[in-house]
């Protein structure tokens, strides 16, 4: 059975979604869960619901559909379109719910065969106002509205009206989904706490296998073994995103994936990997001595990305701009460069300069932080809603930030990333460093509570916890 209290939840999600569309007028609300997905001839990729469709029913079969319609004055009424009960492919498939057993289970007004959707949608669009559907989601989707849309148009004579203005819907699930509710932060703290677990393990895998090495010598993706064995084992579905198994300068690669590359004493292995629980994700990196010891360089360096992380940390309170642990961290990195040499002092004087030139994108490329929650880049709008877009001296437009609030869930991940070059200290070739944690926001002013704080990142306590 559906956990009820999740049930209630999506329940209470159609209602605020229906509030808002009668607050417009109303009208009516497709919305698609993914399809399946084909990995070769007729082997499927495991099948992962749609986070939107899921986050409005509990519901996880393929082949459904949602129906929201909201009338001006408040009326409504939710029709779930799903497979049909069927006994012989459930002996190759397994279970299915059928219509009318998922009505009653997921607490929708109606359910109806998705085989019925192209002869119904029409029904349910007729003399409605608007209707509204997720843009640029569903390939093809916009096709299969406009066939809908068509087929009602077509009953003009008979005084049948289709809806004049379409609308996305995820204009309106984005800011819901943006902030999490209690339910939410314990099924993220849960996977986060499977996740630590996880890199615990890989860390003293590292350092045992380098002991005691197997036959073909330790790999990246033994250690990515170990990674996907603790996430099953604490009952995680299944790995929120590709792992990033990362051995030696191979963690100068952002997107890098676990491969078969050697994992040799001497060098860090940085790991960004986590498990998703219940439809929600986590999401952890690690940098650690692949024999349990940092070097002078990898120490020097790791420090620096570590304070740069406390910063942004404490930056990550209600009321701040997003952007603010992210210009935090920035000059503490950049500070680091130069004090390492990795930026000349001779080209660039200060952390301002630093800055203002660019000159630390070749270290470090990338934001600090994104929004995360259903998916590991969880939807969100990164500018505040209703400001002003600022115009800059140079005549660009910039909007601001998005102020934090209690219960947004982020991550902090700030790193430094050095490639062999003439111009850079061969102490530091080789050198990939990112600390990533997920925090939720706290009122009050109070510090962000970080998610993932179980995953050792000190350089005290990694050397323990791989000893």
């Amino acid at each position: 059975m559906p956990d009820l209290n999740l049930l209630a939840r999506c329940a209470a999600r159609r209602a605020e979604v229906v509030r808002q569309l009668a607050a417009v007028g109303g009208g009516v609300a497709v919305l698609p869960t993914a399809p399946e997905a084909l990995r070769n001839r007729d082997a499927d990729y495991p099948y992962r619901h749609d986070s939107y469709f899921y986050y409005l029913t509990g519901f996880t079969e393929p082949h459904s559909l949602l129906v929201l319609q909201a009338t001006a004055c408040g009326q409504s009424r939710s029709v779930l379109f799903c497979r049909d009960k069927d006994t012989e492919r459930e002996i190759w498939d397994g279970f299915r719910w059928g219509p009318e057993a998922a009505r009653e289970a997921f607490g929708v007004d109606a359910a109806l065969s998705i085989n019925s959707l192209d002869a119904e949608l029409p029904k349910l669009l007729a003399d409605q106002p608007a209707v509204w559907w997720p843009f640029a989601v569903h390939p093809g989707l916009e096709t299969r509205v406009e066939g809908w849309l068509s087929a009602v148009r077509a009953l003009a004579r008979t005084g049948v009206t289709a809806p004049r203005t379409q609308h996305d819907l995820c204009a309106v699930l984005d800011d819901m989904r943006l902030f999490k509710d209690a339910y939410e932060l314990d099924v993220i703290r849960r996977a986060a706490a499977i996740s630590a677990q996880g890199h615990i393990r890989a860390m003293q895998a590292s350092s045992r296998g380098l002991r005691q090495p197997p036959p073909q010598g330790l790999r990246e993706y033994h250690l990515e073994a170990e990674l996907l064995h603790t996430f099953r084992q604490g009952g995680a579905q299944a790995p929120a995103y590709g792992s990033i198994v990362a051995a030696g300068a191979n963690a100068c690669v952002l997107h890098y994936r676990a491969s078969e590359a050697p994992v040799r004493a001497g060098e860090l292995v940085l790991i960004d990997a986590a498990c998703e629980l219940d439809g929600y994700a986590s999401d952890i990196t690690r940098t650690f001595p692949a024999d349990g010891r940092f070097t002078g360089p990898q120490r020097a360096l790791y420090d620096v990305v570590l304070a740069a992380q406390s910063a942004a940390l404490a930056a990550a309170v209600e009321g701040a701009r997003f952007t603010d642990p992210h210009d935090v961290a920035l000059r503490v990195l950049a500070q680091g460069l130069l004090d390492h040499g990795l930026i000349a002092r001779g080209k660039v004087s200060d952390v301002d300069g630093v800055i203002a030139t660019g000159a630390y994108k070749r270290f470090y490329m990338h934001r600090t932080s994104h929004w995360m929650g259903m998916d590991v880049h969880d939807c969100g709008d990164y500018a505040e809603p209703g400001e002003a877009i600022d115009i800059q001296p140079d005549g660009s437009r910039k909007r601001p930030a998005r102020i934090l609030r209690e219960s947004m869930v982020l991550t902090i991940e700030p790193g430094l990333y050095v490639r062999a070059a003439d111009d850079v200290p061969a102490a530091f070739h080789g050198i990939g460093i990112r600390i990533e944690d997920d925090i939720a926001v706290r009122a009050g002013g109070q510090p962000c509570e970080v998610l993932t704080a179980a995953a050792p990142k000190t350089v005290a306590d990694i050397e323990a916890v791989m000893r």
